[in-house]
């Protein structure tokens, strides 16, 4: 039997999470099937308690992969996007762990070009992936991350159609946990994701993070992936709206300069504002919830998440103050890198999540 690829330069494990999804589940096994890699990677797939013998599948149509080594995590319940991938990321030692979500299919390429954002650059210890609509893949979901100074953080041309306007390498804030590759080295240094995050912007307070503590992240943009967006929880759920707000109150409190963090009311009164304009226009997120019942909806849904972060803050003023453990750049640093990578208010308030 093939020895695990544990300590071995350049090994790959790639963590999958997965609920409920058996179908995605299958197409996104496949396609790291078909990955052109020089050595067979580990795939640990970590299961949420699903019941529709996801795991059943997955063992008996994944177990004898000519491309990858499978391997099943499977919890009794759902224990969220961060804890799942922690315990994948605990139960591998490879160099590089990648992240493929349930509902992404990736390119044949995606591994081996992901990997090349590594060589010669021990800086770099995030590679974000060039994330596309599985719908319609003309249209990009996320190439990076950008942030609004509350907090809220954005995919980076989300939206938009591909016309090659992101083909070049080049640095980006951080990587979407949807389809991404960490140093080894790098999470061993700064820790695990925030198990406090549960689901959404995780990936943020990870990479925003790591920047905090002197990583670089490059965006490969023939590291392609196709996501079929929201099927998790739903585009329309306001659960997931409350997890989005509450999780950037919490970023904020963990992370911002205080020369932000001060402001961060007064910046999330004018994006509320604007987003209600935009809403009246029938664009953006609020639209997704039409009528006056679909605005209240959505309303309560962001009084949840503030009253649910608030009891949070204190463990997260702590997490701050354990933060000069690991800290490079300076307060003035991290303000001028947020700054430099911020959305403008009228793509993030026009354009839905």
């Amino acid at each position: 039997m093939e020895e695990p690829s544990r300590n071995r330069s350049g090994s790959i494990a790639v963590i999958v999470v997965n609920w409920n999804r058996r179908d995605l589940l299958r197409a996104s096994l496949l396609s790291l099937g078909a990955q052109r890699v020089d050595r067979r990677f580990e795939v640990l797939l970590v299961d949420n308690g699903s019941e529709d013998d996801s795991v059943g599948m997955a063992r008996s149509e994944f177990a004898d992969m000519a491309a990858f080594r499978l391997s099943v995590i499977c919890n009794s319940e759902n224990r969220g996007f961060c804890a799942a991938n922690n315990q994948g990321i605990a139960a591998s030692e490879s160099e590089f762990v990648a992240l493929l979500n349930n509902d992404a299919e990736a390119d044949s390429q995606w591994l081996s070009a992901l990997t090349s954002a590594f060589q010669d650059r021990p800086d770099v210890g995030m590679a974000a992936s060039k994330i596309l609509v599985y719908e319609d893949p003309r249209r990009i979901d996320k190439v990076g991350h950008l942030i609004y100074p509350d907090g809220q953080n954005r995919g980076r041309g989300s939206g938009q159609i591909d016309r090659g306007q992101y083909d070049q390498v080049e640095e980006v804030l951080w990587p979407d946990g949807c389809a991404a590759m960490y140093r080894r080295q790098m999470l061993d240094r700064i820790g695990l994701f925030d198990e406090d995050f549960f689901a959404y912007a995780d990936d943020a307070e990870l990479g925003l993070r790591a920047r905090i503590a002197g990583w670089n992240c490059l965006y490969i943009p023939t590291a392609v992936v196709r996501h079929h967006r929201g099927t998790t929880l739903g585009l329309r759920s306001t659960r997931r709206l409350e997890l989005i707000e509450r999780n950037r109150i919490l970023l904020a409190a963990k992370l911002f300069p205080w020369s932000l963090l001060w402001l961060n009311g007064a910046y999330y009164l004018v994006r509320l504002g604007a987003g209600l304009l935009a809403a009246a226009r029938g664009r953006g997120e609020v639209s997704r919830h039409p009528g006056l019942r679909g605005k209240l909806q959505v309303a309560t849904a962001l009084l949840r998440a503030d009253l649910s972060a608030f009891p949070l803050l204190p463990r997260m003023l702590k997490k701050r103050r354990e933060l000069s453990q690991i800290r490079r750049l300076s307060p003035s640093q991290l303000r001028r890198l947020l700054l430099s990578h911020r959305i403008s208010l009228k793509e993030l308030t026009e354009q839905a999540i």
